[in-house]
């Protein structure tokens, strides 16, 4: 459980440097894209991906290409999110985005439908509704408090499904597509650096630099340990399942509370507990 506990870590650390790298005024964007650099560079030495054998030719662009756009993209609306809702709200988005390629599941990989899957889905998006905290208020604040984690919820979907139609393509090593995946992004996430600098004039900011190389560690290393935990305790997948995304929602909520002091209302905490409740309830029904 060594390699879950590290994983959990590392994804609060994600929003937690996110989180202060705003509050001293970094470029949070420009952070979010200088990321991959680290993790292409560490997926390279820890994974050794077999680059020789690959026919570049007949690669599932489909999913490669995707995911190349949706990582970098993802990161930045991440960012917002944790910027507007705070780091509790974002977690849960995260955690709960878990349900999109659930559903998927039964309509695209064709699996079995069971009652307390049915029933965990629909006692997590609820969980969801309540944590993004709906507002009376028609402002711009309020509604940016609520469309970012939403998008973090749907985005974050997407791309676990179109991991898992990488993972189930078996002509090529899960670890080199993943490889192939984080340098699509860095090329995609180098673009959107270059148009903010060249074209719409904005300063490149050195300290993203430092903070964006120090996030892709943590961003790699909370992949890294969550594939180790599943080596580690292969037959018990949902001992794993569970642990990580109930002991992200919990740890992400007492730092975002205790750390930042982001205030949750009552309908906030309900969302707490229903988002644990329905992954034990995926889990263990």
């Amino acid at each position: 459980m060594i390699y879950v506990l590290i994983s959990v870590c590392c994804s609060v650390i994600v929003g937690v440097l996110i989180k202060l790298a705003r509050q001293k005024h970094v470029n949070v964007q420009q952070l979010v894209l200088w990321n991959y650099p680290t993790t292409v560079l560490l997926t390279y030495i820890l994974f050794n991906p077999s680059l020789a054998t690959l026919q570049w030719k007949v690669l599932p662009y489909q999913f490669y290409i995707p995911l190349s756009i949706l990582l970098p993209t993802l990161f930045i609306f991440i960012a917002l999110a944790v910027k507007y809702s705070g780091i509790v709200k974002t977690d849960v988005a995260q955690r709960m985005s878990l349900f999109v390629p659930l559903i998927a599941s039964f309509i695209l990989f064709k699996e079995e439908i069971h009652l307390n899957k049915i029933i965990g889905i629909a006692v997590g998006l609820v969980a969801v509704v309540c944590s993004v905290s709906w507002s009376n208020k028609s402002t711009s604040a309020s509604s940016k408090n609520s469309i970012y984690p939403l998008i973090v919820f749907v985005g974050m979907g997407f791309i676990d499904i179109l991991f898992k139609q990488i993972a189930q393509y078996k002509d090529i090593p899960y670890t080199t597509s993943m490889f192939v995946v984080f340098i699509g992004a860095l090329l995609f996430a180098s673009i959107i650096l270059v148009y903010k600098v060249a074209f719409k004039k904005e300063a490149l900011d050195k300290l993203a630099i430092v903070w964006g190389l120090i996030l892709g560690l943590f961003n790699f290393a909370n992949v890294y340990y969550y594939m180790k935990a599943h080596r580690a305790i292969a037959d018990n997948p949902s001992i794993v399942f569970t642990a990580m995304n109930v002991g992200v929602i919990v740890l992400g909520s007492l730092v975002g509370v205790f750390m930042f002091n982001e205030k949750l209302s009552l309908t906030n905490k309900i969302g707490l507990v229903l988002a644990v409740i329905s992954i034990l309830l995926i889990a263990y029904l």
